[in-house]
């Protein structure tokens, strides 16, 4: 980042992209300031007005979904077909809240509160201006699975993206202009990395935010729920995840092996939901491992532009180093390397597709969440091992359970740490279901009806009879 500009990188060719003049920290809080007139004047509006609103962006969504997908692609190198499908997913978020958003913030009312003849209900109001701290992994998505909900219910938000997809943040703001939503209702927050910390913190601080949500790693949520707790105001945090896939001695090796694929090494295994820890019954687990090594070994690798292209580059080149250190440190404590292993040679950001085994629950690749292309096998004896290890983790985003006996499942999946089970499927957020989770996780939800509710204050209201 030259001084007084930030600069995205192509991570697939280690090219620079477009320079972004930052802002003063200063016009952060002009921002401020628009923010909260337009959302003084958004919450008067009727919710079902609002609702209409947020059709209409989901309506310009799929308009530029396909310039959006190739801005994803090129800035943090997400292969185009999975570009597509995230704008066209937050299309379907805005839909999910422009139809059921009112339903699920209408007044509900209760009987017989306040005496004869009274009358009592409760109301979901607006809190008022969010902060959002998002991620670079999901461009958009992670940002209207916020905003539609947050808009529907009355709110204004105001971004901080993360560097590398600034052109993603600036495209979204540019969007909701021209889908019609009032300016201030939606701004990005263009930071020098040096000013980020002061500026979040003073903004966390400052009385006209009413609450923050961030998407991001431990350390970042620890900082922003510091400052939110220091502040007596509302967070929600989505942090990372070390996710178990859970697979039974009766599983179907055919069906589990495909998931896990598409489970892993979706979005080159940089989401915090998909799974990273296979647990498998040690009567499975050489031949599962044998068969997700020769499945991940057959994975396209390349041009995230290309249509044909599965896996492309990791989006910076710290986190191949991490990613690097963290295989190479369980390799030398003893795991076997079937496929892949280390960095790919050439400009970008790239790592191959690794497939670990002779895995112990004590390695890097069990302990740390492996943010890329990374499967790590780990054998275990019976169920009760098998949650024993799943549960090893300071994780507890989600877990997913594999048998042909689905009540068996349920009762392993039953005790597991986690914010969202899945039985013989694969994990993945949906608008219409709560998500979020436990333990370093984080807390709150998002997506579904809670997170249409999340950041409202809900306000219970009793009308008596004159003179009683």
């Amino acid at each position: 980042m030259s001084q007084g500009f930030l600069t995205t990188v192509d991570p697939a060719t280690g090219t620079e992209l477009s320079s972004y003049p930052v802002m003063d920290p200063r016009t952060a809080h002009d921002l401020l300031d628009r923010a909260v007139r337009a959302q003084a004047e958004w919450a008067r509006a009727d919710r079902h007005d609002r609702a209409r609103m947020v059709a209409t962006l989901g309506e310009a969504l799929r308009r530029d979904q396909k310039s959006l997908a190739e801005l994803a692609v090129a800035e943090m190198g997400k292969p185009i077909g999975e570009a597509m499908a995230e704008v066209a997913k937050c299309a379907t978020a805005c839909d999910y809240y422009a139809e059921h958003g009112p339903a699920a913030l209408a007044d509900e009312f209760v009987d017989g509160v306040g005496g004869p003849g009274a009358r009592a209900w409760t109301r979901y109001e607006p809190l008022g201006v969010l902060l959002a701290v998002m991620p670079w992994n999901f461009p958009f998505w992670q940002v209207l699975r916020v905003v539609a909900p947050a808009l529907v219910a009355g709110n204004a938000v105001l971004l901080k993206h993360s560097p590398n997809v600034t052109g993603c943040a600036l495209a979204l703001e540019r969007l909701f202009l021209d889908a019609g939503l009032a300016q201030g209702l939606f701004g990005a927050l263009v930071l020098a990395e040096s000013d980020v910390p002061a500026v979040v913190a003073e903004l966390v601080a400052d009385d006209r935010v009413a609450a923050v949500t961030l998407t991001g790693s431990e350390r970042a949520g620890s900082a922003v729920a510091s400052a939110a707790g220091a502040a007596i105001k509302k967070s929600v945090l989505e942090l990372g995840g070390s996710d178990p896939f859970v697979v039974l001695d009766d599983a179907d090796l055919d069906t589990v092996v495909t998931r896990a694929v598409a489970s892993r090494y979706l979005n080159g295994g940089q989401s915090c939901l998909s799974a990273k820890r296979f647990v498998v019954h040690e009567s499975l687990a050489a031949e599962f491992a044998a068969a997700l090594a020769a499945a991940t070994a057959a994975l396209v690798v390349g041009d995230p532009a290309d249509p044909a292209t599965q896996i492309g580059p990791l989006a910076r080149a710290d986190l191949v180093d991490t990613l690097d250190a963290q295989v190479r440190r369980s390799v030398a404590d003893g795991a076997r390397v079937l496929v892949g292993g280390a960095p790919m040679d050439g400009p970008g950001c790239w790592y191959a597709p690794t497939v670990l085994a002779g895995v112990t629950p004590s390695m890097p690749v069990m302990t740390e969440e492996t943010f890329g292309p990374v499967a790590a096998v780990v054998a275990v004896a019976d169920d009760d091992a098998a949650v024993e290890v799943a549960n090893r983790t300071r994780y507890g985003l989600a877990a997913s359970v594999w048998s042909r006996d689905t009540e068996r499942a349920l009762r392993v999946g039953a005790r597991l740490t986690s914010g969202a089970l899945f039985v013989n499927a694969v994990v993945a957020s949906d608008s219409r279901m709560p998500f979020g989770g436990v333990k370093r996780s984080g807390y709150g939800r998002e997506l579904g009806v809670a997170g249409a509710r999340e950041f409202t204050n809900l306000r219970s209201i009793v009308v008596g009879t004159a003179g009683a």
